[in-house]
């Protein structure tokens, strides 16, 4: 057997700590276009002015490392470990929160996290964050880190619906939840749509799905048909972005689906508001 691959916790703490900055003041390439692109389309005055500022904004937050949102989100990260690393040093969830805390606190990052639900005590690191780990196979580690305000995360659904729901049913109900959300979760939205696994599986596979990638399509032609309907569907809807009306209320929409029981058909909704804000590194 080959000896395993030693990754040092310090590294992976100093490399979280590098991409809540990078997720903080600049989203993913490609979004500023797909904006822009939208504006062109738009037919509303409104909304076309709507998109115009949240194009300026990118700019002015990348230009000035300001940040996008003055909700500075939690910290969400995925750590897809090769199951040839070996992982050397301290617990990896207080290394990753090592590198969220350095990072709000040296990029003076609103904090929003607090200890307890219920007392509401704000532990003012912005920490502990909310770590998924995944063993894959090879000897790297993937590490996203996804910051995901509070508004948008007010607006996540989830519905179990019966095995016997049709994808039009699917497709009415995200519809109903997005008219539901109007203004709340920023539109334009990039939504992930979780399918299938369980209440929980769904749920964090809506939140995966958005960090797909810009312009992506899904593998599965019916998935990416079925991601054209939805997104058609909710531009139809008139929210627009900030919900201001017009054409624009989604600039895209992901799914991740998942194998689920025979009895249950889970459909989980992360509505990201228009600051996608996530960064990725292979270690």
């Amino acid at each position: 057997m080959a000896p395993k691959r030693p990754v040092s916790v310090d590294l992976i703490g100093r490399t979280v700590s590098e991409l809540v900055g990078r997720a903080s003041f600049g989203m993913p390439s490609g979004v500023v276009e797909l904006y822009a692109a939208m504006r062109e389309r738009e037919k509303s005055e409104t909304a076309r002015h709507a998109l115009g500022v949240l194009v300026e904004n990118a700019d002015i937050a990348a230009a000035d490392r300001l940040p996008l949102c003055q909700d500075c989100g939690v910290a969400i990260v995925f750590c897809d470990i090769g199951q040839d690393v070996s992982l050397e040093g301290d617990h990896l969830h207080d290394a990753v929160d090592a590198g969220v805390r350095d990072a709000y606190q040296r990029l003076y990052l609103r904090k929003s996290v607090v200890g307890d639900p219920l007392v509401r005590k704000n532990t003012g690191t912005n920490t502990p964050c909310f770590l998924h780990t995944e063993i894959v196979p090879g000897d790297r580690i993937g590490i996203t880190v996804y910051l995901k305000g509070g508004g948008s995360e007010n607006m996540s659904f989830l519905k179990m619906f019966r095995p016997t729901a049709t994808t039009e049913d699917i497709i009415d109900h995200i519809e109903a939840c997005v008219i539901e959300a109007g203004p709340n979760p920023c539109p334009p939205l990039f939504l992930g749509v979780g399918i299938g696994g369980t209440a929980d599986v769904a749920l964090v596979n809506a939140k995966r799905a958005v960090l797909r990638g810009i312009g992506s399509r899904h593998a599965n032609p019916s998935y990416a048909d079925l991601e054209r309907r939805i997104l058609e569907r909710l531009n139809a809807t008139g929210v627009g972005p900030l919900g201001f009306g017009g054409a624009s209320t989604a600039a895209a929409v992901y799914i991740k689906e998942a194998p689920t029981h025979i009895a249950t058909l889970p459909v989980a909704l992360n509505l990201n508001c228009h600051s996608l804000r996530y960064a990725e590194a292979v270690l």
